[in-house]
């Protein structure tokens, strides 16, 4: 890897989110107010390269100055004609160990998951686990909650899990109680009248570990 730690907190967008015409201004409030502590993730499923390819140019270096990162999910080949710090693979995307060939060493590469029982990570360098609490985000599933979070972690033989999946702000300090990570949100930052705030408020529950 790229010889940082992986942060702790995960701003997650999705298409309506980088539909926003602000969206780049509140990007640009959540790497100022987490700083070297988050990391936005460049989703959009029915986002188009060109689009995903202007994003990432244009948060690279606003990514850089305040310290924090920039992935791009699922899109490789977004992440192959830039300098994102990580990609996020879905279950249809390349394995990580194919990704890994090509974006070599220095790329945090990252999965996800919803086995409790076997969180493995194929070679990818730390999981999304979820679904925590009930979430618009998936109606129909109840979510794992913090027990079945705590037994992922377990079995995960210290391998780096976040949490992702209805985490809101005042759910933090107890979800990473159970020894995950940290924390990825999409609706409790990105549908929060200041973002840069809630990333504060985020981090306050992730608590002061080792950066």
């Amino acid at each position: 890897m790229n010889g940082r730690l992986l942060p702790r907190l995960h701003a997650v967008t999705d298409d309506s989110v980088l539909s926003r015409p602000e969206f780049m201004a509140l990007a640009e409030e959540v790497f100022e107010a987490g700083g070297r502590r988050v990391a936005i993730h460049l989703r959009g499923r029915t986002t188009g390269s060109r689009r995903l390819l202007d994003l990432v140019l244009t948060l690279g270096p606003l990514a850089r100055s305040s310290g924090a990162a920039l992935f791009v999910n699922d899109r490789i080949d977004v992440a192959l004609v830039s300098d994102v710090d990580g990609v996020h693979l879905g279950g249809g995307s390349l394995s990580p160990v194919v990704a890994r060939a090509l974006l070599g060493p220095k790329a945090w590469i990252g999965v996800s998951s919803h086995d409790v029982e076997e969180p493995t990570l194929g070679g990818a360098d730390y999981a999304f686990l979820g679904t925590i609490y009930p979430t618009a985000s998936h109606p129909n599933v109840l979510g794992i909650g913090t027990v079945g979070l705590k037994k992922a972690v377990s079995r995960a033989l210290g391998a780096p899990i976040l949490a992702i999946g209805g985490i809101g702000e005042g759910q933090v300090a107890g979800v990473m109680a159970t020894g995950a990570y940290g924390v990825a949100a999409i609706r409790g930052i990105w549908a929060a009248s200041r973002p840069g705030a809630a990333v504060r408020r985020y981090l306050e529950g992730v608590g002061n570990r080792r950066e």
